[in-house]
């Protein structure tokens, strides 16, 4: 294992390795408390969750606490404050404390990340190291050789250590010294005539500017990336939980072999700088699959390129796990239940509508029914569904491919999304012939994606005929949980919220900021919906020609709750902020 280095204070001086400031490794010693006992009476867990976990610890070898965690029994932070009382060993709090660099440099990266451990603080011989497992013997074994006279050991939950390791060994710190390589290395340059030559040379300056960029943006939880020249530098930014966020200034010289570079990993043409194109290629970065959806577009200053990481690992979630109210839940459910027709996720983009598609198949999935979809990309990998990639260079198209679809004798038909009219009109048709077909369509809420089938040509009678529903969807960032402060609403936010009908509140709560979410106040986001059932009403409405206002007052007089309800609710419910609300939901 590659360790750590001696800084020179520690030369100067002479230091040797010291003595861990921590009770012995093992097994719990006589009189110490067991961690079962001690979560048992802080009624924290159950007499059945413990014999549970202890019956599953016996099979799989795995730490109790792990267990309880996995069984969504308890959280990391539980485990922590129990551990450092089991061990005497104290907490350390990394929402606000961050790892100085004079103590980062004695442990590698990858030890870092391999042992779950960051040295917190280095202070005459002094080191402060932080650990998620005490029981880890590999820990004693990389702390005792470090050049230093003593270790004080301190705990944090795991995913707060997880964080902290990332700001700790940040990819993109060595990115100066590549822009300085690649400034100073001809081979790097532009010809004059322009021709984008980029080296292959896994080394190069280049490459490893894109490949830190897009490792930095999958440790920050990033679902997207922009590169954007921008009269003297390059901006990139990361888009974390829906907001933009500049992590990194670039020198404009280095525009044209950035996005050359991205082009060649996504097979796309170099040559062509004026027209947009679209890519794809896959990374693995900390060992997690990543696929990379890449879109250029010329602007002004040159060629924009947004990269969308797609975590292949991530697990599929189900409608319960989607935050939809109990109401809806049932209400939605109801409607795909439904053996044919057709059901609409709407929203703009990034707003959890292929997630939304994906929970529904796992709630209608079964054995008997054949499930095949088309997307542009495959997002999610559902082993047990039949899916169809995009391949404009085959011919594949959302329209040739739903064609195909319909002679491989399917019941259930998930259509990525609708784009143009031939895609709705071949859609819509297969809903009119016994088959439940889910899509999502660019729209602002439920009611106005009915009338953008309309826009794209379709007859009204077909579309009265062949929705069962529509789900209106947007995605609202929540209050971090590690930095819950007080604090006062605008006036303009309390106006907001008094007009919308909002209940008062005895206190307000935000995120004041700290090193878990960012300094942002939020962290994850939760889904806001809204779900609209196609009754003789709505259909006789649409046939007649009635406006979009018209369309919604009646389905909300027939039980709609609109998203600014569920909005109001989350707000209530201190699960998100008025300035979230105002700033991601649109209210009507």
């Amino acid at each position: 294992m590659a360790l750590m280095r001696r800084t020179r204070s520690n030369e100067a001086v002479g230091f040797h390795p010291g003595p861990l400031v921590r009770p012995p490794i093992g097994r719990a010693a006589a009189g110490q408390p067991r961690l079962g006992d001690l979560l048992l009476t802080d009624g924290l867990i159950t007499p059945t969750d413990v014999a549970g976990a202890l019956t599953r610890q016996q099979v799989s070898g795995r730490r109790l606490g792990s267990i309880l965690i996995d069984q969504g029994i308890i959280d990391d932070r539980v485990l922590a404050n129990a551990l450092s009382r089991q061990f005497g060993i104290p907490m350390a709090d990394l929402r606000r404390d961050n790892p100085e660099p004079d103590a980062t440099g004695l442990i590698s990266e990858s030890a870092a990340r391999s042992l779950m451990v960051v040295p917190l603080r280095l202070l005459d011989g002094h080191l402060d190291v932080v650990i998620s497992d005490p029981l880890d013997v590999r820990v004693d074994e990389l702390l005792a050789v470090l050049p230093v006279r003593e270790v004080t050991l301190h705990l944090a939950p795991l995913e707060e250590l997880r964080s902290a390791i990332n700001r700790a060994y940040r990819a993109l710190a060595e990115v100066g010294e590549h822009v300085a390589a690649f400034e100073g290395a001809e081979i790097a340059r532009l010809p004059a005539d322009g021709d984008p030559r980029v080296t292959i040379d896994d080394d190069a300056p280049i490459i490893q500017v894109v490949n830190k960029v897009v490792t930095q943006a999958m440790r920050d939880r990033a679902s997207d990336i922009h590169i954007e020249p921008i009269d003297e530098h390059v901006r990139v930014r990361y888009r974390i939980d829906g907001a933009l966020n500049q992590v990194l200034t670039l020198p404009a010289s280095m525009a044209p072999a950035l996005v050359s570079r991205i082009k060649i990993m996504a097979n796309m043409n170099i040559v062509e700088r004026r027209r947009p194109q679209d890519g794809q290629f896959q990374m693995t970065i900390d060992g997690r699959d990543v696929d990379v959806r890449v879109s250029t577009t010329a602007t002004i200053w040159g060629e924009k390129a947004v990269l969308r990481l797609l975590d292949k690992s991530r697990s599929l979630y189900t409608l319960g796990e989607l935050g939809m109210p109990a109401e809806i839940h049932h209400r939605y459910s109801q409607l795909v239940r439904s053996p044919f027709g057709m059901m609409i996720v709407s929203g703009p983009t990034g707003s959890g509508k292929t997630t939304t598609l994906y929970a529904t198949l796992t709630e209608i999935h079964r054995d008997e029914v054949n499930v095949m979809t088309i997307e542009d990309p495959v997002e999610y990998v559902f082993r047990s569904v039949n899916q169809i990639q995009i391949n404009e260079q085959a011919d594949v198209t959302f329209a040739s491919g739903l064609k195909s679809i319909l002679r491989q004798d399917p019941d259930v038909i998930l259509v990525g999304e609708v784009r143009d009219v031939e895609t709705a009109r071949i859609a819509v048709q297969s809903a009119l012939t016994g088959h439940l077909v889910l899509s999502s369509i660019h729209a602002t809420d439920a009611a106005s994606a009915l009338y953008r089938l309309l826009d794209m040509g379709i007859e009204p009678f077909l579309v009265a005929s062949a929705i069962v529903g529509v789900v209106g969807q947007r995605l609202v960032r929540r209050i971090c949980q590690s930095c819950i402060a007080p604090y006062q609403p605008t006036p303009s936010e309390m106006l907001f919220y008094q007009q919308l009908g909002g209940i008062p509140k005895p206190r307000w709560i935000h995120g004041e900021g700290c090193n878990v979410c960012a300094g942002t106040g939020y962290r994850d986001r939760i889904g806001v919906y809204e779900v609209l059932a196609v009754t003789d009403e709505v259909r006789q409405m649409l046939i007649t020609g009635s406006s979009p206002r018209e369309l919604r007052d009646l389905v909300i007089r027939q039980g709609m709750q609109p998203l600014r309800t569920q909005a109001l609710r989350l707000v209530s419910d201190d699960v998100t902020t008025i300035a979230e609300i105002i700033r991601t939901v649109y209210v009507v």
